[in-house]
């Protein structure tokens, strides 16, 4: 059943977002810094051979390359100074969110509120820079040893690392004000552009090999079906919620006495989002991106970690399927959804599942719902991200049609749109207040009430 909030969003138009002056700021905002970052992508790491580095890139799209070019938004393929993109940020996030859950001094951080979390997010921003600055040296060592590099040695090292560093930080910058003055989450929607911006020329590519004979006309038929039936069926699930009712008793507010109450706790199928398929693919894209650009000079262990990890084969699958799994739940229970959050606000609120005590056994309850609801959420995001990546293996598509970019795109699209919904909702509400405020003053100045409409 539609609420109330919900019918008034959907009878909004496009006066009322004209009218809604701070939503059009945030969204010019937005769109500002993201033209800022799509133009860092086409400025060169300078010392680099352009025409060895395109010949390269060509004869490594179809492999690993493919997938670490889609992530950076075509910068690696150009090694534009956004080359690493903001994978090493991700990652940090991850290896400080792992941190927190078992070192017991970060834990407590968690607890200490906006301090700590500040103090979680300094950490995060100096693992970046570490992780960045190795993962920048071994790209410049790899790029001296594919011979792609027109001057080669310390210089060209030093100002490699220099400018792909300051690159991440600048676009884990970019990220923060776009998530804190413009909409929706601004390290999602970096990851969105750069995938959207390379679609076209991914199309492209797809129908010249089906006019020259590579891929048949039904093949290119049956990606556009798989296309539009992974977008229906994420779009699906992630509007499906499992609602827990809540029944708040009778009580004295001031001299009121209000009547009681029963509402729902909305828990998502996928409360993590988009986050484990982009935790997944970075952790599976580090060890990778050094001996990408290496050529033949990669040693063994890199060439079996390329030959097993590589997309499409079954060591890749397998761990990318157990990858997003594990970050289902984790981001879940650790950021998403804490069920011991949930029922203390709900213990302080006086409300209370039927049949289930305040507190821990509540707990405890929604531990129990929200493990049962991962089972699907977790297999969804498994799927949608696996099952496109072994049609496209065998079938040459590009990595731009895979199930994780479309997941990307998708839950993306719809976080945003959420949040712009909210933000005129809010805005129609004030409006609300703002105009019975006046009534009310018109009708003190008058010194006779109007009449009320029947």
């Amino acid at each position: 059943m539609v609420s109330a909030a919900e019918q008034m969003v959907a009878n909004t138009s496009w006066g009322a977002l004209a009218r809604a002056t701070e939503l059009r700021q945030r969204i010019f905002f937005t769109l500002g810094l993201l033209i800022v970052y799509r133009i860092g992508t086409f400025i060169p790491v300078p010392g680099i051979d352009g025409q060895a580095l395109q010949d390269f890139m060509t004869q490594a799209s179809t492999g690993i390359g493919g997938m670490l070019s889609m992530f950076t938004g075509g910068a690696l393929g150009r090694m534009g100074i956004f080359a690493l993109g903001i994978m090493p940020y991700i990652s940090a996030s991850i290896i400080v969110q792992l941190l927190a859950a078992m070192v017991p001094k970060l834990e407590q951080l968690k607890k200490e509120g906006e301090q700590g979390r500040k103090k979680i997010n300094q950490y995060t921003r100096y693992g970046t820079v570490l992780l960045a600055t190795m993962q920048a040296y071994g790209l410049a060592v790899s790029l001296e040893s594919g011979d792609l590099v027109t001057d080669p040695g310390w210089f060209f090292r030093a100002a490699c690392v220099i400018t792909l560093v300051g690159g991440t930080m600048f676009l884990m910058w970019l990220g923060e004000q776009i998530t804190a003055r413009g909409v929706g989450n601004g390290i999602s929607l970096i990851i969105f552009v750069g995938i959207i911006a390379e679609v076209p020329s991914a199309l492209a590519q797809f129908f010249a090999s089906g006019r020259s004979g590579a891929i048949s006309p039904a093949v290119i038929v049956g990606v556009i079906l798989m296309i539009v039936v992974t977008i229906t069926f994420v779009v699906f699930m992630e509007r499906s919620l499992r609602k827990i009712t809540i029944q708040y008793p009778r009580r004295q507010v001031g001299m009121k006495m209000t009547e009681a109450q029963t509402s729902h706790l909305p828990v998502k199928v996928n409360p993590s989002g988009v986050i484990p398929a982009i935790f997944a693919s970075s952790l599976l894209l580090l060890p990778t991106t050094i001996s990408t650009f290496s050529g033949q000079q990669s040693g063994p262990v890199m060439s079996t970690i390329l030959a097993y990890f590589g997309p499409g084969q079954p060591l890749y699958l397998l761990f990318f399927a157990a990858m997003i799994i594990f970050f289902a739940y984790f981001y879940t229970f650790n950021v998403a959804f804490k069920p011991e959050d949930v029922a203390d606000n709900l213990k302080n609120q006086n409300g209370f599942v039927p049949g289930i005590r305040p507190g821990k056994k509540t707990a405890e309850y929604l531990e129990y719902v929200v493990n049962r609801v991962l089972v699907l959420g977790s297999g969804y995001l498994a799927l949608v991200c696996l099952l496109p990546e072994i049609l496209r293996n065998q079938y040459s598509i590009p990595f731009y049609f895979g199930g994780t970019s479309v997941l990307i795109v998708v839950s993306v699209s719809m976080d945003t749109v959420q949040q712009i919904q909210s933000h005129l909702l809010a805005h129609q509400y004030e409006g609300l207040i703002q105009k019975s405020q006046l009534r009310g003053k018109k009708q003190k100045r008058g010194g006779k009430k109007t009449p009320v409409r029947k």
